[in-house]
């Protein structure tokens, strides 16, 4: 099929036709056959559009119908009904909180739901932040541990025995008070 499709037009090309202007008269000749041919005649043309208004009507009935019902749940409009179209407003009103009640708890059971999950995942990163700061806290004493160790002995190499240290004792009332001199300080 391809070859006869090549071969026609190679045939055109020889005759003088070249394959594009081909392709484009093959283009508007399909076009002018499935205009004539989709072309609806009069009568259906009028059909369609008696159907159409048909239809619009029908549909303005709906809305307005939906309207009237939708006062009449909010309360407004309601003087004129009967007993059995305020019950049977009452129970529509009733079955439309059941279903807002029902949605409203399975959201809540949702969310309860992610906040359980969170609450896991908080719990886990608090027990592995206390284990971090445990490691942390132990390792830090340690070295507190050594540095106070490191500042005794460093305390204790300076006070050494060999450092003698003079006090004066000063007995009675200011006036009074008589200077004693150490036994190792007094001159011969």
């Amino acid at each position: 099929m391809t070859r006869w499709i090549f071969y026609y037009v190679e045939g055109l090309c020889l005759s003088g036709i070249s394959g594009a202007e081909f392709v484009l008269e093959t283009i508007e000749r399909y076009r002018s056959h499935t205009r004539i041919n989709n072309t609806p005649t009069t009568s259906e043309s009028s059909e369609y559009t008696q159907h159409l208004k048909e239809e619009a009507e029908n549909m303005m009935k709906k809305i307005d119908l939906l309207e009237t019902s939708k006062r009449k749940l909010l309360g407004e409009g309601i003087g004129t009904c009967s007993i059995e179209e305020l019950q049977k407003i009452e129970q529509q009103l009733e079955n439309s909180i059941t279903k807002i009640r029902a949605k409203k708890i399975q959201v809540f059971r949702e969310q309860i739901d992610q906040l359980k999950e969170k609450e896991k995942t908080l719990i886990a990163e608090n027990v592995m932040l206390s284990e971090k700061y445990d490691s942390y806290s132990s390792q830090q004493a340690k070295k507190d541990d050594r540095e106070n160790i490191a500042d005794v002995e460093a305390y204790a190499d300076q006070s050494s025995p060999s450092s003698d240290v003079e006090t004066e004792l000063f007995i009675g009332l200011p006036e009074t008070r008589t200077r004693r001199i150490s036994p190792m300080l007094r001159i011969n």
